[in-house]
């Protein structure tokens, strides 16, 4: 998940989240003793899902969940982290610049801002918008090959549910997936995320 050299940086970020993050109000300061299951780890499995070399945008990227873990633990990504508010991408921008994460970029837009502009081969967030709304913003973005990685909770299968005539209207197939229930992160619960592809399309990884 996080290899040798990659965990200090890990331990630097849940540093920067527990300190400065929580003053800035980005990180309830009752989640701190909880950073690593509830947030780091929680955000690290998503990288199970994003094939090698990936081209990653991480819209509404507010403290940098999942997209600055996923710049961390896969050195091998070039991840955008697009948020809209100013206080949100100084933030970013500062973590960007003391973790020295060459691979990471921070953008101060909305997500709509880019569509037309780039493609990206996954595109995430975390608890942003109700799926169709989130797919109205993130499928724009995402290349033919490519797919929409979203992290939702319990109630993702009904979302899916919910969505099942957008979702066709769009040419899209989704599925649940539970993450990091095994050996060794074991979260309990486990990361639940629903990935969007068009229909048909032979997903990279």
């Amino acid at each position: 998940m996080f290899g040798s050299a990659r965990l200090a940086l890990a331990e630097r970020y849940a540093g920067l989240l527990a300190g400065d993050g929580t003053v800035r109000g980005l990180i309830g300061p009752r989640e701190v003793p909880r950073l690593w299951e509830r947030h780091l780890i929680n955000c690290a499995v998503v990288s199970e899902l994003v094939p090698a070399d990936a081209s990653v945008c991480d819209i509404g990227s507010g403290a940098g969940l999942p997209g600055v873990v996923l710049a961390i633990a896969r050195p091998d990504l070039r991840v955008t982290l697009v948020e809209p508010l100013l206080r949100r991408t100084a933030y970013l921008e500062a973590v960007v610049s003391e973790l020295g994460l060459e691979n990471c970029e921070v953008r101060r837009m909305r997500a709509e801002a880019l569509h037309g502009q780039a493609r990206y081969d996954v595109v995430t967030s975390r608890a942003v918008a109700p799926l169709p709304k989130l797919l109205a913003w993130s499928l724009p973005l995402v290349a033919p090959r490519g797919a929409v990685v979203a992290m939702k909770g319990a109630r993702a299968a009904a979302e899916v549910a919910d969505a099942a005539q957008v979702l066709r209207r769009l040419g899209c197939a989704a599925e649940v997936l539970e993450l990091g229930a095994g050996a060794p992160t074991c979260l309990d619960p486990p990361t639940t995320v629903v990935r969007v592809v068009r229909s048909g399309s032979d997903v990279r990884g």
